[in-house]
């Protein structure tokens, strides 16, 4: 009876550890809370014009300062509370995120395409072309950004355009290094030369070999690069260089409640959270990305 009493026993408790166990390891396994994170991020900036609880430009003098929900004095009509000037935290932070996938997209799809096609060639190409490339992308690398920036903003004004330019030029020389590095891997390969022999275009061979060897590389680190551009726009827009108000973009937001920070915190709190989770996210993202994608790791 004992002996049944405790296999039962041994039995239950295996049971426990399994289940406690497997969710653990499906989470080391898979991105599950990146990916959380990451599409809650693409669903709010896409559709957040029908979503917002309130309009994000507009407040009630006689609602600023509203606390989040659970102060005594929150409401429930605004779960995160207010800012200075009585509008909603959590739509500004939901129409943040619209403005910020759409500001660093159009800025990464510029970076990945032109960084790319230049890494390449210059990979490929070698030779004169391959060393005013290099020197170049020093160069760039060596030039205060922010000072460029706000000279840029000072001469041109604040404006949409404006950030995404600044953070297209930021963002292309990356992807040069890195393309033109897994570009020279690939050329030094048997089957390259065995298509040179076999009379194949240099065309047809960037195409056809070059391109799709390197394109795991230029994702996983375009992944990284969201992260990074993400949080140059919000220093840009901290220091008063990147979107102009009223819009609600994060580093406005954090810029705008840094003057309340001890008495209403939540004013520069809650945007801040939300690029620390989206940034973290990101990375976290570029790191399964890259251990999915490289071959060699897979090996591991």
């Amino acid at each position: 009876m004992e002996r049944a009493e405790r296999a039962t026993a041994q039995l239950f408790q295996a049971v426990r550890r399994g289940l406690l166990l497997e969710p653990w390891r499906f989470i080391r396994r898979w991105p599950v809370i990146p990916a959380i994170v990451l599409t809650t991020l693409v669903v709010v900036g896409v559709f957040a014009p029908m979503i917002v609880p309130h309009d994000p430009y507009k407040g009630r003098t006689r609602d600023a300062f509203l606390p989040p929900i659970w102060y005594e004095k929150g409401t429930s009509k605004y779960v995160l509370g207010t800012d200075q000037a009585g509008r909603d935290v959590l739509s500004r932070i939901m129409q943040g995120a619209r403005i910020s996938l759409f500001v660093v997209s159009v800025s990464l799809s510029f970076g990945f395409t032109v960084g790319s096609t230049l890494g390449i060639v210059a990979g490929y190409a070698g030779g004169w072309w391959d060393e005013i490339m290099m020197r170049l992308v020093d160069v760039w690398y060596a030039v205060p950004y922010l000072m460029i920036a706000l000279v840029v903003v000072i001469l041109f004004g604040q404006g949409f355009g404006i950030v995404m330019l600044l953070l297209a030029i930021f963002s292309w020389a990356a992807f040069v290094r890195v393309v033109r590095a897994n570009t020279l891997m690939v050329k030094s390969l048997d089957y390259i030369a065995l298509a040179r022999v076999a009379g194949a275009s240099h065309l047809r061979i960037v195409m056809r070999h070059i391109v799709p060897m390197v394109f795991n590389s230029a994702v996983v680190l375009a992944t990284l690069n969201v992260g990074s551009l993400i949080l140059l726009e919000g220093t840009l827009s901290f220091i008063g260089a990147g979107i102009p108000a009223p819009n609600p973009a994060w580093g406005t937001m954090i810029a705008e409640g840094r003057k309340y920070i001890h008495s209403h915190w939540w004013v520069a709190f809650f945007p801040g959270l939300a690029m620390f989770l989206v940034v973290m996210s990101l990375n976290f993202m570029g790191d399964w990305l890259r251990d999915k994608l490289d071959p060699r790791l897979r090996q591991l």
